[in-house]
């Protein structure tokens, strides 16, 4: 059984999505939190530390997801093969 009833294309589509998102979300956390730490207030700092972690987390799913659509893939190309 899999966790996502959506077609393997659209769950490639949305893993390309969340890579995208979470590695910006990391580039934005390194740039403000180690570039502009001097201009940021106490509370954008934080917040900036904590995309630095936010942006990995949201970058293993998307590759989760990417790893699972693959294999979605592959095994609908073995059916169609098969048949």
């Amino acid at each position: 059984m899999y966790p996502l009833n959506l077609p393997p294309v659209q769950i490639l589509l949305l893993s390309t999505r969340l890579l995208w998102a979470g590695l910006l979300l990391l580039i934005l956390g390194l740039v403000a939190a180690y570039g502009l730490d001097k201009q940021l207030s106490l509370a954008a700092l934080v917040l900036a530390h904590s995309l630095t972690l936010i942006g990995p987390s949201v970058l293993k799913i998307g590759y989760v997801l990417r790893l699972i659509a693959q294999v979605r893939l592959a095994e609908g190309a073995g059916t169609h093969a098969v048949a």
